[in-house]
């Protein structure tokens, strides 16, 4: 389903997550939406599951999202609204709605170019590497 309206980022089309949801809606009437919410110090995370029929659940589509509190001009006031859309974005991306040129809708592209320069969302703590066992394999 790629006939829904888009909007134009930096020359690309892009599909917001609120036209992913109507065409869903229209398109799969015993469908559903479920997202769950994980609230960290510094982050909230969003998984959205997409499940077309309810009474045939043999098909399950999933995405994630997280905002940082305060990061960027959205999330300021929005970081939990803007996770959970993102997230819900994505799941439907994954089953096919308004995908064009990616996964991200114009909500997320929007939420990138507002995030900081320079943030790192999960912070990696260095740990020693040890040497592989089979000299060939590098993991």
């Amino acid at each position: 389903m790629n006939n829904l309206p888009t909007i134009d980022i930096k020359g690309k089309e892009y599909v917001l997550v609120k036209d992913r949801i109507l065409a869903f809606h229209e398109l799969y009437k015993n469908g559903s939406i479920i997202t769950e919410k994980t609230e960290l110090d510094t982050r909230v995370e969003f998984k959205a599951t997409i499940t077309p029929d309810v009474d045939k659940p043999t098909r399950i589509f999933t995405g994630h999202s997280q905002a940082t509190w305060g990061d960027g001009y959205i999330n300021k006031t929005s970081a939990l609204e803007n996770a959970e859309t993102s997230a819900v974005g994505r799941a439907l991306a994954f089953l096919g709605i308004g995908i064009i040129e990616s996964i991200a809708s114009a909500d997320e592209v929007v939420k990138a170019q507002n995030t900081d320069k320079g943030f790192s969302p999960r912070p990696v703590q260095q740990k020693p590497v040890a040497k592989p066992v089979n000299s060939n394999n590098p993991f």
